[in-house]
């Protein structure tokens, strides 16, 4: 894990161009090692921040070069079948200095060019700096794992892990960008690739980019999208169980290669479990695995989940509690996460990794399994919602929706998935989860209403489900290519490189992703009762069988209580300061009003802080 940097302009990168300073504001992304490469003619300028964790010697020192110094990369992540790919790649003559991924990855563009990100399985973000085509080629990996933020403006195209560290730049754009912001809202994050800086983008997942220096011509294009369903085949549970074991077997083997430490971040849930069990089975030493505890606030407690796996594989475990008084990490995560995301799960997230970091470099988690296999609450009801809604007319559902939007106001439990019962699948697929809709967004942005038109939010989401057959189908699609990428991925990216701590998911394993999508029906992830149905069957073999299989927490925090504590007045100190060019006065009064007679507007008011802190904290105008 690491942090990239790089300019590239046919005209030369400039000479008083800050870029030490910017490549070290990612200095927690890679403390063990930094690096700095100009190109003789200055038209390319690569910088990078190394956490070593293959090959800790320095053969492993970044910016890497090829043999004739014409290809120069920086790389992010890990490529886990980097071994079979050194295999192949020696058979075609190629040879090798070091035993990192890294020089593996170069080797494999200078053998099959851009077509290389077919052959990887990993987690990565990279740039290679072609000096014979004069071009810039980057690729960020298939479930968006690693980030990669881009700028292109006047010739130039800046690129960074880490948002932060092109705000180093004093010519760096700090403009809000009005849609981007409505995407938050609505979400809690912004999707790729917009950026909630004016100008800015993301490198979607699974996507590459080309930028071709003398014509200033850059290109974004997709190079994998989810396989379509292809159930012909025999669908019998068993199979499908013992097939899932030796994926996820060989996904957590390959994960579990490093030369430094390692350790599993486990929340007692069936996920980060099944990780845990498998890497009990392919590990020769001990297995570490920590958690993160809040005593005293019931279902949100589950280390004695985590506490129960752990004795029954026998690893040595560590707990940290959690505490209230955690407010003042705010403003810390809203430096660290280039965007704001509304998921308060990042405080126990940092928490955990900060405690895994003083024990191991590395860490495994059951991120993806939501996605894959149907966990959500939401996706149950998504079928039972499909089921109902065939005996509601079309002309009854558009009036319904129409009188909750106008009587039940956010803040009441339920809204939100009542007016997905009164929409069709894709609709549904797109309100699930969502902060604050079309309406409330109206309310809450009226002074910015008068200068920008409503985005068209909820559209975006309706059309990642439409390619999709059925109701289930659509919305564990939607969550994989938005809430999963934008929200969680985020999530433990900054909170764990903040630690310069490496967290990898065995989940998103490629061949796991594809199993998951194309050869799981249906009834075997969820039905109008059960979730993940395929995955408990395999926990049912592993875990405990006095293990409560079927909740769903995870690393929350107890968002209603805590707003009753130091973090209510604190949160409020920071919504008095919310610009009032863009936010109504009165509807963010109206939903503290109702936060405190004991509505449910808590995760609300906490996208709004932390998005007030991050404003101020990087001084964004608008």
């Amino acid at each position: 894990m690491c942090g990239i940097l790089g300019i590239v302009s046919a005209r030369g990168v400039a000479l008083q161009t800050p870029v030490e300073a910017m490549r070290d504001r990612m200095r927690h992304r890679g403390p063990d090692d930094a690096g700095l490469w100009v190109a003789p003619d200055r038209r390319a300028v690569l910088a990078h921040r190394r956490l070593a964790i293959i090959d800790l010697s320095p053969r492993g020192h970044q910016p890497m070069h090829d043999e004739r110094r014409k290809l120069h990369i920086v790389f992010n992540g890990e490529i886990y079948n980097f071994r079979e790919l050194r295999e192949k790649l020696e058979s075609a003559g190629f040879t090798f200095q070091s035993t990192s991924d890294t020089e593996v990855l170069l080797a494999a563009y200078a053998h099959w060019g851009e077509r290389c990100v077919e052959e990887l399985n990993g987690m990565y973000a990279f740039a290679i700096y072609d000096e014979n085509e004069g071009k810039l080629f980057a690729a960020r990996d298939r479930a968006g794992e690693k980030p990669f933020f881009y700028w292109h403006s006047q010739g130039r195209l800046w690129f960074a892990s880490e948002l932060k560290a092109l705000f180093e730049h004093p010519d760096f754009p700090r403009r809000l960008d009005a849609a981007a912001l409505e995407y938050y809202l609505a979400y809690g994050y912004v999707p790729s690739p917009m950026c909630l800086v004016g100008g800015v983008h993301k490198l979607p997942p699974a996507s590459a980019l080309q930028y071709f220096l003398d014509r200033d011509q850059l290109s974004v294009s997709r190079y994998w999208s989810l396989p379509s369903p292809d159930w012909s085949e025999d669908a019998d549970e068993e199979r499908l169980v013992d097939e899932l074991d030796r994926l996820l077997e060989n996904s957590v083997r390959r994960q579990l290669v490093a030369d430094v430490p390692v350790g599993i971040l486990l929340s007692g849930g069936v996920d980060s479990s099944l990780v845990a069990a498998m890497a009990v089975r392919c590990s020769s030493s001990r297995v570490r695995t920590f958690t993160i505890s809040f005593p005293g606030h019931g279902h949100y407690d589950e280390a004695p989940y985590a506490r129960r796996v752990a004795q029954h594989l026998g690893t040595d475990h560590t707990e940290l509690a959690a505490e209230p008084g955690t407010v003042e990490l705010l403003p810390v995560l809203a430096e660290q996460y280039d965007e704001p995301i509304a998921d308060s799960s990042m405080l126990p997230t940092f928490m955990v990794a900060r405690l895994i970091r003083r024990h191991a470099t590395v860490a495994l988690g059951g991120d993806g399994g939501d996605e894959l296999f149907a966990g959500y609450p939401h996706h149950s009801y998504m079928l039972q919602a499909s089921r109902w809604r065939r005996f509601l007319p079309k002309k009854l559902c558009a009036i319904g929706r129409s009188a909750v939007r106008r009587v039940v106001p956010p803040g009441v439990r339920g809204r939100n998935a009542l007016l997905a019962l009164l929409s069709d699948a894709d609709r549904a697929a797109a309100q699930f989860n969502m902060y604050f809709d079309a309406g409330t967004r109206d309310a809450l942005l009226e002074p910015l209403r008068k200068q920008v038109p409503a985005a068209e939010c909820e559209e975006w989401k309706q059309q990642l489900a439409q390619p999709f057959t059925t109701p289930l189908a659509k919305v564990t699609a939607a969550d994989f290519l938005s809430y999963l990428p934008e929200d969680i991925l985020v999530k433990v990216d900054r909170a764990s490189m903040l630690t310069s701590l490496e967290v990898r998911a065995p989940f998103l394993d490629k061949h796991v992703v594809e199993f998951a999508f194309g050869r799981v029906p249906d009834h075997l992830k969820a039905d109008g009762q059960q979730r993940k149905i395929l995955t408990r069957r395999l926990a049912a073999r592993l875990l405990p069988a006095d293990l409560d299989l079927t909740r769903k927490q995870g690393f929350s925090i107890p968002l209603d209580s805590w707003f009753q504590t130091t973090w209510g007045p604190f949160m409020c100190d920071v919504l008095a300061e919310l610009p009032a060019e863009l936010f109504s006065r009165a509807a963010v009064a109206r939903l503290i009003r109702r936060q405190q007679r004991g509505w449910h507007n808590a995760h609300r008011l906490f996208a709004l802080t932390i998005l007030g802190l991050w404003l101020k904290q990087y001084r964004i105008t608008w």
